[in-house]
């Protein structure tokens, strides 16, 4: 048995421009309900996409729907300035949330992809 990836993706989110018909598609597909959770700036509907794996569903501007992984790392402005040396530009920069951090960044050759920085409680 292989040992878990140092940085497991642990959060899978949708971006679309349809979140009603996107959850319905998902519904109807797999059985996806999705749970509204009122956020600062909107609503998010979140989903269980797996045991212990959690999604979303964000209704955005975008052109194309796309799923964005949410990968754990140890400090988000550390992947974030590693991730901009091989190419890639910041579409969020780093900041902070109630549960951590995050930031997105998009390279041309490998797509986008989000840093998650969880809050450690003491």
């Amino acid at each position: 048995m292989n040992a878990a990836p140092a940085h497991p993706i642990v959060h899978l989110e949708l971006h679309t421009s349809d979140r009603t018909r996107a959850g319905g598609f998902y519904l109807g597909l797999f059985g996806w309900n999705t749970e509204r959770i009122e956020a600062g700036g909107g609503a998010y509907h979140s989903v269980e996409l797996a045991r212990n794996f959690g999604g979303g569903i964000v209704e955005c501007g975008t052109r194309h729907p796309l799923w964005l992984p949410y990968v754990e790392v140890e400090r988000v402005d550390d992947a974030t300035d590693r991730a901009t040396r091989l190419g890639a530009s910041v579409l969020l920069p780093p900041r902070e949330g109630p549960a951590g951090w995050r930031s997105v960044v998009s390279s041309p050759v490998a797509g986008e992809v989000a840093f998650w920085q969880p809050k450690v409680c003491s």
